[in-house]
């Protein structure tokens, strides 16, 4: 796999989705984004995000042979003043991300798990028969 092209569709993806914010024509620009490793073995493409403060059951995972979108909303378990925080960096809301996948993967075999706040995505790379 050429690690640079993936590079470049995945740069390019952020900075058509952070334009199309700007403009609110694809999501709120509220939204938060996701942080996410992606990498490969010989068999798959994994992705991995944490995930904190959040039910699996409350997490959609859309996924197409090229790309994968996940999505979700953090909501807060008590409520607080803004004026009572000293600091704040927690995202509260809705948040998504989707990665452009530089194979193709099998999505009927795709299989998601969370662990102690770690959202895992193996996709399962097609192989050419």
């Amino acid at each position: 796999m050429n690690q640079e092209l993936f590079t470049e569709l995945d740069e390019a993806l952020a900075d058509l989705t952070a334009s199309k914010n700007k403009t609110g024509a694809n999501k709120p620009a509220d939204e938060g984004q996701l942080t996410v490793d992606v990498y490969q073995n010989n068999n798959e493409i994994v992705i991995q995000s944490t995930i904190g403060g959040i039910d699996g059951k409350d997490i959609d995972i859309s996924i197409a042979k090229d790309m994968v979108t996940i999505k979700g909303v953090r909501a807060k378990t008590e409520k607080v003043k803004q004026s009572d925080y000293f600091h704040q960096e927690v995202y509260w809301g809705s948040f998504s991300r989707s990665v452009i996948l530089p194979v193709d993967i099998d999505v009927d075999k795709a299989k998601a798990s969370i662990k102690n706040g770690l959202l895992t995505v193996r996709l399962p790379i097609l192989q050419n028969k």
